[in-house]
Protein backbone atom coordinates (compact mmCIF):
# COMPACT_ATOMS: atom_id res chain seq x y z
CA UNK A 1 0.00 0.00 0.00
CA UNK A 2 1.37 3.40 -0.98
CA UNK A 3 1.04 6.26 1.48
CA UNK A 4 1.34 9.86 0.31
CA UNK A 5 2.22 12.86 2.42
CA UNK A 6 0.17 16.03 2.08
CA UNK A 7 2.99 17.58 0.06
CA UNK A 8 3.04 14.66 -2.38
CA UNK A 9 -0.73 14.73 -2.77
CA UNK A 10 -0.68 18.47 -3.42
CA UNK A 11 2.14 18.05 -5.96
CA UNK A 12 0.21 15.30 -7.75
CA UNK A 13 -2.92 17.47 -7.94
CA UNK A 14 -0.95 20.41 -9.38
CA UNK A 15 0.72 18.14 -11.94
CA UNK A 16 -2.65 16.71 -12.95
CA UNK A 17 -4.10 20.19 -13.46
CA UNK A 18 -1.22 21.28 -15.67
CA UNK A 19 -1.19 18.10 -17.74
CA UNK A 20 -2.38 18.28 -21.33
CA UNK A 21 -5.88 16.86 -21.54
CA UNK A 22 -6.02 16.52 -25.30
CA UNK A 23 -3.85 13.95 -27.01
CA UNK A 24 -1.71 15.12 -29.92
CA UNK A 25 -3.75 15.80 -33.02
CA UNK A 26 -7.13 16.31 -31.34
CA UNK A 27 -6.95 20.11 -31.15
CA UNK A 28 -8.91 22.19 -33.66
CA UNK A 29 -6.81 23.77 -36.37
CA UNK A 30 -7.77 26.67 -38.58
CA UNK A 31 -7.00 27.17 -42.24
CA UNK A 32 -7.75 30.90 -42.18
CA UNK A 33 -5.13 33.54 -41.37
CA UNK A 34 -6.85 36.72 -42.56
CA UNK A 35 -7.75 38.89 -39.58
CA UNK A 36 -10.91 40.64 -40.66
CA UNK A 37 -14.54 40.48 -39.61
CA UNK A 38 -17.00 39.33 -42.25
CA UNK A 39 -20.15 40.81 -40.73
CA UNK A 40 -22.14 42.33 -43.54
CA UNK A 41 -25.69 42.74 -42.31
CA UNK A 42 -26.78 45.19 -39.63
CA UNK A 43 -28.70 42.38 -37.90
CA UNK A 44 -25.53 40.34 -37.42
CA UNK A 45 -23.63 43.37 -36.13
CA UNK A 46 -26.35 44.13 -33.59
CA UNK A 47 -26.54 40.48 -32.51
CA UNK A 48 -22.78 40.33 -32.05
CA UNK A 49 -22.76 43.57 -30.04
CA UNK A 50 -25.48 42.30 -27.71
CA UNK A 51 -23.82 38.91 -27.17
CA UNK A 52 -20.36 40.41 -26.53
CA UNK A 53 -21.72 43.01 -24.08
CA UNK A 54 -23.55 40.29 -22.17
CA UNK A 55 -20.44 38.14 -21.90
CA UNK A 56 -18.21 41.01 -20.80
CA UNK A 57 -20.55 41.73 -17.89
CA UNK A 58 -20.34 38.11 -16.72
CA UNK A 59 -16.59 37.62 -17.15
CA UNK A 60 -14.92 36.63 -13.86
CA UNK A 61 -11.30 36.46 -14.97
CA UNK A 62 -9.15 37.00 -18.04
CA UNK A 63 -5.79 35.35 -18.80
CA UNK A 64 -3.46 36.29 -21.61
CA UNK A 65 -2.20 33.39 -23.72
CA UNK A 66 0.62 33.32 -26.22
CA UNK A 67 -1.83 33.40 -29.14
CA UNK A 68 -5.06 34.74 -27.60
CA UNK A 69 -6.97 34.98 -24.34
CA UNK A 70 -8.86 32.77 -21.93
CA UNK A 71 -11.94 34.01 -20.08
CA UNK A 72 -13.52 32.55 -16.95
CA UNK A 73 -17.29 32.50 -16.38
CA UNK A 74 -19.63 30.79 -13.96
CA UNK A 75 -20.37 27.23 -15.02
CA UNK A 76 -24.17 27.28 -15.09
CA UNK A 77 -26.12 25.73 -17.96
CA UNK A 78 -27.38 29.20 -18.91
CA UNK A 79 -23.81 30.51 -19.14
CA UNK A 80 -22.70 27.51 -21.21
CA UNK A 81 -25.59 28.23 -23.61
CA UNK A 82 -24.50 31.88 -23.89
CA UNK A 83 -20.91 30.88 -24.57
CA UNK A 84 -22.03 28.44 -27.26
CA UNK A 85 -24.16 31.19 -28.85
CA UNK A 86 -21.16 33.54 -28.80
CA UNK A 87 -18.99 30.92 -30.51
CA UNK A 88 -21.62 30.36 -33.20
CA UNK A 89 -21.87 34.11 -33.84
CA UNK A 90 -18.11 34.61 -33.97
CA UNK A 91 -17.57 31.67 -36.32
CA UNK A 92 -19.91 33.34 -38.81
CA UNK A 93 -17.81 36.49 -38.98
CA UNK A 94 -14.31 35.71 -37.72
CA UNK A 95 -13.39 32.32 -39.15
CA UNK A 96 -9.74 32.66 -38.14
CA UNK A 97 -10.51 32.13 -34.42
CA UNK A 98 -10.06 28.77 -32.71
CA UNK A 99 -12.38 28.25 -29.72
CA UNK A 100 -11.89 25.95 -26.77
CA UNK A 101 -14.60 25.63 -24.13
CA UNK A 102 -13.68 23.93 -20.86
CA UNK A 103 -16.65 23.29 -18.56
CA UNK A 104 -16.47 21.82 -15.07
CA UNK A 105 -18.83 18.93 -14.39
CA UNK A 106 -19.84 20.44 -11.05
CA UNK A 107 -21.00 23.66 -12.79
CA UNK A 108 -18.53 25.77 -10.80
CA UNK A 109 -16.80 27.34 -13.80
CA UNK A 110 -16.42 27.53 -17.54
CA UNK A 111 -13.41 28.79 -19.47
CA UNK A 112 -13.63 30.12 -23.02
CA UNK A 113 -10.31 30.17 -24.81
CA UNK A 114 -10.04 32.12 -28.05
CA UNK A 115 -6.85 31.82 -30.06
CA UNK A 116 -5.73 32.44 -33.59
CA UNK A 117 -2.91 33.46 -35.91
CA UNK A 118 -0.34 36.18 -35.31
CA UNK A 119 -2.01 39.50 -34.51
CA UNK A 120 -5.17 37.95 -33.09
CA UNK A 121 -4.71 39.44 -29.60
CA UNK A 122 -4.72 43.03 -30.83
CA UNK A 123 -7.70 42.22 -33.06
CA UNK A 124 -9.58 40.85 -30.04
CA UNK A 125 -8.86 43.99 -28.03
CA UNK A 126 -9.94 46.40 -30.76
CA UNK A 127 -12.78 44.50 -32.41
CA UNK A 128 -14.24 42.47 -29.53
CA UNK A 129 -13.13 44.90 -26.83
CA UNK A 130 -12.53 41.89 -24.57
Amino acid sequence: MTTFTNAQTKTNKVAAKSAVVCSPGCEAQNKKDDLFCKLTTPELRIRKEIVVKGLKKQMLEKKELENGYSYKFEGSDKMVDELAEFIKTERACCDFFVFNLSISGDKSEAWLEITGPKGVKSFMITELEM
